[in-house]
């Protein structure tokens, strides 16, 4: 069985189209959350000197990560506010975004169910 997200509210999220073992009774509709977030100009300069001497950068780590787990969770708020109790087919995909790329957009999407 895939691994699934669940938040607060207990609404399950998964890449798959299904959930295993758990009929989706009805489909209700494309769900999206989509965070954008700025890099800080002190994080960069650590992140540079992080990328000339090798290693990771875990405070872009720890953005990615929360800027993803936020929009999962707009997500799963989109998808109770339907009256669904579940979101199948979520795609992720990052963006680079400003004149000097100084921004980054997670965008989430799905499709809200009632399982």
């Amino acid at each position: 069985m895939p691994k699934e997200w669940k938040d607060a509210r207990g609404i399950p999220v998964t890449t798959t189209p299904t959930f295993e073992g758990q009929p989706i009774q009805e489909y209700l509709g494309i769900v999206t959350g989509e965070v954008i977030v700025g890099a800080n100009v002190f994080r960069d300069m650590f992140a540079n000197i992080r990328d000339i001497v090798g290693g990771r950068s875990g405070s872009y780590e720890r953005i990615l990560s929360d800027a993803r787990n936020q929009a999962i969770e707009e997500l799963q708020a989109e998808s109770a506010s339907r009256g669904g109790n579940g979101v199948v087919g979520v795609d992720l995909d990052y963006e680079v975004i400003g004149k000097t790329g100084s921004m980054l957009m997670v965008s989430a999407s799905g499709t809200a169910v009632r399982i």
